[in-house]
C-alpha cells in the first residue's frame, strides 16, 4: 500500500520546473508514497482551502515545492516604517505561489512531517531559514545524476521514515 503525502506545487510550471517536479514524484513513487495535490490528483468541490485541509488530513506527510511564480523588479518593503527598504536597481525578488504558504501552514498545523524545497531565488514565509524546524533544500534538477541524485534520495529517505512513523502511529492510515 502506498502512503499518501500532500504535495504543494503550483499548477502552471515552466518546462524545467515541471521536469524537477516529475523527478520528485518519481522518487516518491520509488518510496511507495502516493503524492496528493489539489488541482492535480484531487479537485475542489466548492471551497479550495477547505479541500486542502480535507486532503492533508488524510496524508502522513507534506512536501512544499517553492517554484518561482512572480518576479518583481521594483518595489518597497515595509513602506512607511523604520525598516523600509527599496529594491535595488538591477535586483529582483522571486515569490512562490501564495498557496505554498497556506498549504504549509495547514500541514504544519496537522503536525505532519514536512519537507521544503525552493528554487534558489525564492524567499519569504516558510522559505526563509529558521521559520520552521525544517531544513530548506534547493529544488533538484530534473536530470540529477550520481552523487547529487544520491544526496537527494537520502533527504527523501530520511523524511519518508518520519512519514512512515506518522502513518503507522495513527493506526487508521490518515483518518485522524
Amino acid at each position: 500500500m502506498r502512503i499518501p503525502v500532500f504535495v504543494s506545487c503550483p499548477t502552471h510550471l515552466s518546462k524545467a520546473q515541471d521536469q524537477s517536479r516529475e523527478r520528485i514524484l518519481r522518487e516518491l513513487g520509488r518510496l511507495q508514497l502516493d503524492p496528493r495535490a489539489l488541482g492535480r490528483t484531487d479537485y475542489p468541490s466548492e471551497f479550495p482551502l477547505r479541500e486542502v485541509y480535507v486532503i492533508a488530513k488524510h496524508c502522513s506527510g507534506g512536501i512544499i515545492l517553492g517554484f518561482q511564480q512572480f518576479i518583481a523588479t521594483a518595489g518597497i518593503w515595509k513602506k512607511g516604517t523604520n525598516e523600509q527598504v527599496s529594491l535595488g536597481r538591477g535586483s529582483s525578488v522571486c515569490l512562490p505561489s501564495p498557496w505554498n504558504q497556506l498549504e504549509a501552514g495547514i500541514l504544519f498545523g496537522l503536525q505532519l512531517p514536512l519537507l521544503i524545497f525552493r528554487e534558489e531565488s525564492v524567499r519569504g514565509g516558510v522559505f526563509d531559514e529558521g521559520v520552521t524546524d525544517v531544513f530548506i533544500h534547493d529544488i533538484p534538477e530534473g536530470g540529477l545524476r550520481n552523487a547529487k541524485l544520491e544526496a537527494f534520495r537520502e533527504v527523501l529517505l530520511k523524511w519518508s521514515a518520519k512519514v512512515r512513523k506518522h502513518y503507522y502511529r495513527i493506526g487508521d492510515h490518515g483518518d485522524n
